[in-house]
């Protein structure tokens, strides 16, 4: 047998985690409310498909937007030749006015500066390529993306240095925590040339504030390493505090701008992770010229460009997809945490992104990775259900899960939820009597206590849709 690559041989693409092989468990048992009623449903798929709806009727009403229709064929042969890899003009207008929009319009983004890629895990593979050597590495605030292990390392050689985040200050990422991280770095040997940060969090779920904004900024600056912001989850932000971008703090303290980079995508914001649109955002025009010829090696197709230009061009569209998108999740998550909190479960406070972070500590039967691993095995195996431990997001506080709320309908939402209840009834003798109730009781009583929360807050027919705090403001 010819022997292969040593990277395609390899472990580096990180698939040896419980965060995918949950995925292998789902696909080979995947939920169905009639065909596989009792299968496994995915929880661990960040994916936001409570606004196709809202899209569809755009798409409706403009079929000239798509290539393969009467109305839009004699755009057919230009846009399917050959295109630059700069990407139409017409798409990073859009795109750019966009970003700006999603941020409040308190910054401006320069089209000019934006470069396509296949989805954020091209993006990323392309900056750590631009801005690292093999070997050398960036710091990582935990609990962090388990793809991170894939997108930055696998093929570049890149190092990933966690910083250690706790639950006693809900994981912000403090100068101390960084300062020690850097050290850790250099008592190995390795040379660090940025800093990743996610905001909003995944899998945390929340935002950076200003202030940690300005201290992450001064520390990059003070250690003249790089600063690559991953943005993907901007628009997700349904409550306040608001979403601060680090491109509004770079306009209100001194900073290196060649040193920033940002990350975005449009497959968490948008929920269109098959249309594969990542973008690098960089103020440093090196890695601008660099990253525009990596570029040709995942390019967005160019009738996804036009339709997208054509999307978020109309603005009457994208103001209401923003305000909507937030409505939607903020009632998914309100109801979801609700009911969670109804059987003791508890999270992270979050304001942002498609899922919370699930506190599970109480479970375990003692505090190790082990029991981690024990607790999420019976979660997958027995109840039923994809959700992903905590380390594999590098957490080292065992007992943490990430659960996603916004890749579902609301029937397999009560189903997941139904589960749950059934899991603690079964697990936790304190919370309930000693003779269980039947199956059919406990449904009962779930639908019960659902009724009663919703015609009090979100879902009540009678009075008026109540609007998240960042809706609200805007209206």
């Amino acid at each position: 047998m010819v022997a292969i690559s040593k990277i395609a041989t390899g472990d580096g693409h990180g698939e040896n985690s419980p965060y995918f092989d949950g995925w292998k468990a789902y696909e080979t048992n995947p939920f169905h409310p009639t065909d596989r009623p009792d299968g496994i449903i995915q929880m661990g798929l960040a994916e936001n498909e409570l606004c196709f709806n809202f899209i569809k009727k755009w798409v409706m009403k403009h079929p000239e937007a798509s290539l393969c229709s009467a109305q839009g064929v004699n755009k057919f042969k230009e846009t399917a030749l050959f295109q630059d890899y700069h990407g139409m003009p017409e798409f990073r207008q859009a795109v750019a006015k966009f970003m700006g929009k999603v941020r409040g319009g308190r910054v401006e983004f320069d089209p000019d500066r934006i470069v396509m890629s296949g989805g954020a895990t091209g993006a990323h593979e392309m900056v750590a390529f631009c801005l690292a050597d093999p070997g050398e590495a960036f710091l990582v605030p935990t609990p962090y993306y388990p793809g991170f292990d894939r997108d930055l390392r696998w093929r570049t050689g890149v190092e990933l240095v966690p910083v250690v985040c706790k639950s006693s200050n809900d994981f912000k990422i403090t100068t101390n925590a960084l300062e020690t991280a850097y050290e850790k770095a250099k008592e190995d040997n390795l040379k660090v040339k940025g800093l990743l940060v996610t905001n909003p969090s995944n899998p945390l779920g929340n935002i950076l504030d200003r202030d940690t904004l300005k201290g992450i900024v001064e520390f990059i600056n003070e250690k003249n390493i790089h600063l690559v912001g991953d943005e993907i989850y901007a628009a997700t932000v349904f409550m306040e505090p608001e979403f601060v971008s680090i491109s509004e703090i770079i306009e209100e303290v001194e900073c290196k701008r060649d040193l920033i980079h940002i990350v975005y995508s449009l497959s968490k914001d948008m929920g269109f992770p098959g249309f594969r649109v990542g973008l690098v955002y960089s103020y440093n025009d090196s890695v601008l010229s660099c990253a525009r010829k990596m570029s040709s090696f995942g390019l967005v197709s160019s009738q996804t460009q036009h339709l997208i230009a054509s999307m978020l061009s109309d603005d009457d569209f994208v103001d209401s997809f923003i305000v909507e998108s937030k409505e939607q999740l903020f009632r998914r998550h309100k109801y979801f945490t609700w009911s969670l909190s109804q059987v003791g479960i508890g999270s992270l406070k979050s304001n942002a992104g498609l899922f919370i972070w699930m506190d599970l500590r109480k479970l375990l039967k003692e505090k190790t990775l082990e029991a981690e691993m024990d607790l999420w095995r019976v979660i997958i195996n027995e109840v039923k259900l994809n959700v992903s431990p905590g380390s594999s997001f590098h957490c080292n506080e065992p007992g943490w899960f990430r659960v996603c709320f916004a890749n579902m309908d609301d029937h397999t939402m009560e189903v997941a939820l139904l589960r749950i209840r059934t899991f603690m009834l079964e697990h936790n003798k304190a919370m309930v009597p000693r003779k269980l109730c039947s199956q059919s009781s406990l449904k009962l009583s779930f639908s019960r206590r659902r009724d009663d929360f919703m015609s009090q807050s979100i879902m009540s027919p009678h009075s008026p849709l109540p609007q998240s705090p960042l809706v609200q403001a805007r209206t």
